[in-house]
């Protein structure tokens, strides 16, 4: 679909277009789509930027993944349609690997979505060779097969998109968890160690700006950020900018059309 330049929602449904293309490659399942439409609506209610405490999130992840002894990031379908250019440029800088995880799996769809990382530049991806899977117990889906040398082995994985069950298990193996996740009152958003309310497709170039300026510093330093990061006032927090947001709109701050 060719979109206007003009068009008021351009960036969104230059974005649509990227999950729909995704599908019909097979790297996105189709409730894909679903999922990327819910995280829209909740993107609106931010604004459609990145807010504040989203820089404050998103610092703490990168300080947390270069403090882990071994981090991974996990990968589904609709972050490699996505990011997948910048998703590989994040975990160069940070050194760690990428691990293809899908609910919807297949063999064939996860060598799919391998192969988009790796025209994305990504040289080692894991969760595409059997010879290397294990499985998370508690987790009854396709998700439960991980690989022992990834998500199985980390201490520190970042889940770039809602996965509440999973992240629930992850925590009980006693792992910490990085996700990104618009709804500040999900499963996965209330489980993790640091949620990132923000949109993958701002989230993760800004991570990668992030991880540029902090892979250098000190490991007090780094220790200070995490350290000084409570998961549950930040959502708290999310949360309240969300209210205050909306208060503000209905108050009189709603732009009114203009006909001429």
């Amino acid at each position: 679909m060719r979109i206007p330049k003009n068009h008021p929602r351009a960036e969104s449904l230059r974005v649509r277009e990227l999950i729909i293309e995704g599908m019909h490659q097979d790297i996105v399942a189709e409730a894909g789509l679903i999922a990327h439409g819910r995280g829209e609506a909740f993107d609106y209610l931010i604004g459609e930027k990145t807010p504040s405490f989203a820089i404050q999130q998103q610092t703490a992840a990168v300080a947390m993944i270069l403090l882990a002894k071994k981090a991974i990031i996990s990968v589904n379908g609709n972050i490699a349609s996505l990011c997948s250019e910048e998703l590989v440029k994040l975990a160069d800088i940070l050194s760690v690997n990428l691990e293809v995880n899908l609910f919807y799996r297949r063999e064939e769809r996860s060598a799919i979505v391998a192969k988009k990382l790796q025209e994305a530049g990504a040289k080692n991806i894991l969760g595409k060779d059997p010879e290397f899977y294990t499985t998370i117990e508690e987790l009854s889906h396709s998700r439960r097969v991980v690989d022992k040398r990834g998500i199985f082995s980390a201490d520190v994985i970042l889940v770039p998109l809602e996965d509440g069950d999973r992240t629930m298990a992850l925590r009980k193996m006693g792992k910490r968890v990085i996700t990104i996740d618009l709804n500040p009152l999900s499963r996965t958003s209330i489980w993790s160690n640091i949620t990132i309310v923000n949109n993958v497709i701002r989230a993760i170039p800004e991570m990668v700006s992030i991880a540029e300026k902090l892979r250098n510093k000190s490991k007090e330093d780094l220790l200070e950020i995490v350290e000084n990061f409570d998961n549950h006032k930040s959502l708290q927090e999310s949360l309240l900018y969300i209210s205050q947001r909306l208060n503000n709109l209905a108050e009189g701050e709603l732009e009114k059309p203009k006909v001429e």
